[in-house]
């Protein structure tokens, strides 16, 4: 079995190296941390980490938790995490939550007894929830909004809503339906109050039978665009509040005869990987996933440690991307 003397001459480091690496890997330099990582695949060492945690009194994994693994936003943020918390010598236990505060309670309960030294929460933070963290668990909050509290890290979902109204309306749309999450969802709550101030700017009458509550799952985008099929003053266009939901309305709207973007365009939210494939390629907000995931890691690294955050949030910056889900309406 090979052990850390067998890494250090593969990597030719010193053995010290190969142990602030495994330890404390902020100290080592990215360049011999390559190095070491490749010496450890090569000669197949398994850190004893076991050992570590009693040294260190840490278990050096952190709990994520996630309000739906299917999601496939959520997938990107992840991996960005996980990715993050390998260079920093962290494992991640992922809890599928399903958004049952009893299922975030066990997973929790992993920190508390020491299974895991903090925990990065993907659901939005909601003001109305049955279960709070605890005060003394580190804790950020990722895909976080405007009344998430602690440490956070978010884009302007208000800001971002309205920029996707705001092109529609600079085509010439006039009747914009919507699709938006669980009404209580705090990101459903921002990107609707981007919605109505849109609106309100072009001076647009709020009609709230545009507005079809679906649950951010493809299947909600299917049967929800159904209620715009079945109008006689049928949208012009539909603001979807996410990228599946968007997918699922454009296969209803197809199902009825309806063209995109000929008859009705179409936007979404999040920039999934099949946003670009799909037909037609989707109009939608770029969330920077990658940068959020490994920010919340290291956000969260630093309370783990005991320090200081230089900030408590960090609203990133998203982009709008336009494809051809989105045209000038027709004139009839």
């Amino acid at each position: 079995m090979s052990n850390i003397r067998d890494v250090a001459r593969e990597a030719g480091v010193s053995v010290a190296t190969v142990s602030r690496a495994l330890s404390d890997p902020d100290k080592v330099s990215q360049t011999s941390l390559n190095k070491v990582h490749s010496a450890i695949d090569k000669v197949g060492y398994r850190p004893n980490m076991l050992a570590r945690s009693f040294r260190s009194a840490k278990s050096y994994a952190v709990v994520v938790l996630v309000p739906d693994i299917t999601n496939p936003f959520f997938s990107q943020v992840i991996r960005s995490i996980e990715d993050r918390a390998q260079q920093k010598g962290y494992a991640v236990l992922l809890g599928d939550t399903r958004g049952v505060p009893e299922r975030e309670k066990e997973y929790i309960r992993r920190v508390e007894t020491r299974l895991a030294d903090g925990v990065i929460q993907l659901r939005p933070d909601d003001p109305n929830r049955r279960f709070e963290m605890p005060a003394d668990i580190a804790c950020v909050n990722v895909c976080g909004c405007e009344s998430t509290s602690g440490p956070r890290v978010r884009i302007d979902n208000r800001g971002s809503a309205r920029s996707v109204v705001d092109y529609l309306i600079s085509l010439g749309h006039r009747r914009i339906g919507v699709i938006s999450g669980l009404k209580d969802n705090p990101h459903t709550v921002d990107r609707l109050a981007g919605y109505l101030e849109s609106l309100e700017a072009a001076g647009i009458e709020f009609d709230k039978s545009l507005v079809a509550e679906g649950d951010f799952t493809t299947w909600s985008g299917l049967n929800s665009a159904k209620q715009f099929c079945a109008m006689p003053d049928k949208p012009t266009a539909i603001f979807c509040m996410n990228d599946e939901m968007a997918i699922g309305a454009i296969q209803t709207l197809k199902q009825h005869g309806i063209r995109v973007p000929e008859d009705i365009s179409v936007t979404g939210f999040d920039d999934i990987s099949y946003a670009r494939y799909c037909d037609p390629s989707l109009t939608t907000v770029t969330q920077p996933a990658e940068e959020m995931g490994k920010l919340a890691m290291d956000m969260l690294l630093r309370l783990i440690e005991g320090e200081d955050l230089a900030q408590e949030e960090n609203v990133l910056p998203a982009e709008f991307v336009i494809r051809k889900s989105t045209a000038i309406p027709r004139k009839d």
